[in-house]
């Protein structure tokens, strides 16, 4: 740590991460291939904007990479973004559809929010965009076996 003779406190060498807009992306390592990423963001915030208080959601992203794959520490920078920000659900939700699109321009990508609730409502926010001519692969069902536990 250092000093800071503005403040006379320590500083550390590297700051703390700040909040920020930039989605940062990478090399898709198997452009060849549809694969799913999903990311789990189950502490997401922003807040109401007609009344400033906070709004708490889990939010789900699933996304098919094209030749672009978004970095984690960046995605988490972004969501932390909208901690003091206001937005109303549907909004914040289709905004990060489209930065990611930006940013990445995925064959798919898919938001669910899951809000908390807020004055006995619950509110979930389903916010999706398909590359055009992109058509994911058929599902491909398998057998399903019984467990086996050694015993007869």
């Amino acid at each position: 740590m250092a000093k800071s003779s503005a403040t006379s406190r320590l500083v550390p060498a590297n700051p703390p991460s700040v909040p920020s807009k930039d989605l940062q992306v990478f090399a898709n390592p198997a452009p060849k291939r549809d694969y799913a990423i999903q990311f789990q963001i189950p502490e997401f915030t922003c807040n109401c904007p007609l009344t400033g208080q906070p709004d708490f959601a889990h939010f789900t992203i699933d996304m098919v990479a094209d030749m672009l794959c978004v970095e984690l520490k960046s995605l988490k920078m972004y969501m932390w973004s909208y901690r003091n920000q206001g937005a109303f659900h549907e909004k914040v939700t289709n905004d990060i559809v489209d930065d990611i699109v930006k940013a990445a321009s995925p064959r798919f990508v898919r938001i669910t929010a899951k809000w908390y609730v807020r004055g006995g409502i619950y509110t979930n926010v389903v916010a999706e965009y398909r590359k055009k001519g992109w058509k994911p692969q058929p599902v491909i069902e398998l057998p399903t076996f019984e467990a086996m536990n050694g015993l007869l």
